[in-house]
């Protein structure tokens, strides 16, 4: 009978190893929806997530493009639904227009992530982003001692409807314009964070606007496709502008001159957590997540340094 039972305890301890050998061996299918692969940001942060996924032997990352479209996001949910991964993390083109299809992914059953920028209010989903009041904020704060009296400004926004947009220009309203009456803005436009939307505005401005003292943009790629326009033109040598995201581009204005500042949005960072994010919610160690990274400012003194982190990356 003791040696009935020591077989049987021995089998029963065999049984709990391999089912915990199987547990960690399990495998995870990870969808990464980009919002667009031809937004400077958006391409840093999903290179920065396939990157990431490599830590992590027991995830199998998939990375799709949404080329700009809200449409085309929403049917990459669909289909990744459909497919049925075990965690999809979004990065929206267009939070309310993403707002049904991520509900539809909880509604399934399956773990949902947004970022950069996050949707608000969906129950059951996860999200790891940044505070985008902040991240204008720290450049409001910084212009109110850089822009010149009686400044003329021009505005480039964000698509309408998204949080880091609104919210940054928001920002911009409270803890920079209502403090300084002073300044007068003498166009803006919606440029949908695109490099060559912006180049386009800018070229307008430049032709209709005897003064231009500062460019005021919701995200650096924009900001650098206005500086691209005023490039070499001694016009605008005392040319401000401030930007968001802290991409390589912006950094090396920056360090040139042609920029002013910048609030790093390190991508690095949002992919480190959102990758130990879809482990922890995949594996059952987390039951609710929702993060931020934080929201450094960027100037000629201190530019040298993220310099270096970002040549030590291999992003420079």
């Amino acid at each position: 009978m003791k040696r009935a039972t020591k077989i049987l305890t021995l089998v029963l301890a065999l049984t709990f190893v391999v089912a915990g050998m199987a547990q960690a061996a399990e495998t995870y299918r990870v969808a990464y929806i980009a919002r667009a692969q031809s937004d400077a940001f958006a391409a840093w942060l999903a290179n920065s997530v396939i990157a990431e996924a490599e830590k992590y032997p027991n995830i199998e990352l998939s990375v799709f493009d949404g080329q700009g479209s809200a449409e085309t996001v929403n049917s990459m949910i669909e289909n990744a639904i459909t497919n049925r991964f075990d965690v999809i993390i979004v990065q929206p083109h267009d939070g309310e227009a993403q707002r049904p299809y991520v509900e539809q992914i909880v509604e399934a059953g399956i773990i949902a992530i947004t970022t950069n920028a996050r949707i608000d209010g969906i129950e059951g989903g996860h999200s790891v982003d940044a505070s985008p009041y902040l991240q204008a904020k720290v450049n409001c704060d910084f212009a109110l001692t850089q822009v010149p009296q009686g400044a003329k400004v021009v505005v480039l926004n964000g698509p309408p409807g998204n949080f880091h947009a609104d919210e940054r220009r928001r920002a911009w309203q409270i803890e920079f314009f209502d403090k300084r009456p002073d300044v007068e803005i003498v166009g803006e436009q919606i440029a949908n964070w695109e490099k060559a939307e912006a180049m386009t505005y800018m070229e307008d401005w430049v032709q209709s606007q005897p003064q231009i003292d500062a460019v005021i943009s919701m995200n650096d790629n924009m900001a650098a496709g206005a500086l691209e326009v005023t490039k070499g033109n001694s016009e605008f040598d005392n040319l401000q502008a401030y930007g968001v995201d802290g991409t390589a581009e912006a950094l090396l204005l920056i360090q040139e001159g042609g920029m002013t500042s910048t609030c790093l949005q390190a991508a690095y960072d949002l992919a480190s957590l959102l990758l130990y994010s879809a482990d922890k919610l995949a594996t059952g160690g987390a039951s609710k997540i929702d993060m931020d990274v934080g929201n450094p400012l960027i100037t000629k003194d201190n530019v040298e340094e993220y310099i270096k982190i970002f040549e030590e990356l291999g992003l420079l």
